[in-house]
């Protein structure tokens, strides 16, 4: 019996995966409102059973989808800061990975565009905080301990940096293709020189001395 509830479970498992990975891909093509579950069940050859199996309704899948494309930008987030060498060089690493992230067709489309009409404001807005919020008030706090950031109010430094960054994934995702790495280039440069304007001074000139 627990050989075929293993079976049985890794089945069900491969089935949620399958449905997430074609939900998104027609989310990122059509859009919330263009996307029938009937459509999605059919791309991996399943009933629309096996979606409300999984998922409660057209909702429902959207914010598993909208959870998972989330789940790794943050991933790649945290990836890219922990290799950098200083804690600056860390928050602006994982800057670079987040815009780079912003970039991609299916989050741009999924998360910055759809996800604020299907999930409703407050609870796109709840979403974004979730993933991306305290991962910015941790890399504010870490650059106010080791002194690249003066000892601003966390709250408020990070709320900032929270909307400054969400204006720039927004530009991005409207952006054309052929517009993206201008705007993204422009947008790099304005979050480098925001941040650098409140940089610590000496920070500033001991990174200069030892560059």
């Amino acid at each position: 019996m627990s050989s075929v509830k293993r079976r049985r479970d890794q089945y069900a498992q491969a089935t949620r995966s399958a449905l997430l990975e074609a939900a998104t891909r027609r989310f990122a093509e059509h859009g919330f409102a263009g996307t029938a579950l009937e459509d999605v069940a059919a791309d991996i050859q399943a009933s629309r059973g096996a979606v409300y199996h999984h998922f409660a309704n057209k909702t429902a899948l959207f914010e598993a989808v909208v959870e998972e494309l989330e789940t790794e930008m943050v991933r790649q987030v945290i990836e890219s800061g922990a290799q950098a060498a200083g804690t600056w060089e860390a928050a602006m690493a994982a800057t670079e990975r987040f815009l780079d992230h912003c970039c991609d067709p299916d989050y741009g489309r999924v998360v910055w565009q759809e996800a604020p009409i299907a999930l409703g404001w407050r609870r796109w807005k709840e979403c974004e905080e979730k993933y991306a919020y305290g991962l910015i008030e941790q890399l504010i706090k870490a650059l106010v301990d080791d002194g690249e950031l003066p000892p601003l109010p966390v709250e408020p430094m990070t709320r900032i940096t929270f909307h400054i960054l969400g204006a720039a994934g927004m530009a991005l995702a409207e952006a054309p293709e052929a517009d993206k790495p201008r705007v993204r280039a422009e947008y790099s440069t304005a979050i480098r020189q925001l941040l650098a304007g409140v940089r610590v001074t000496g920070a500033k000139t001991s990174r200069a001395a030892t560059g």
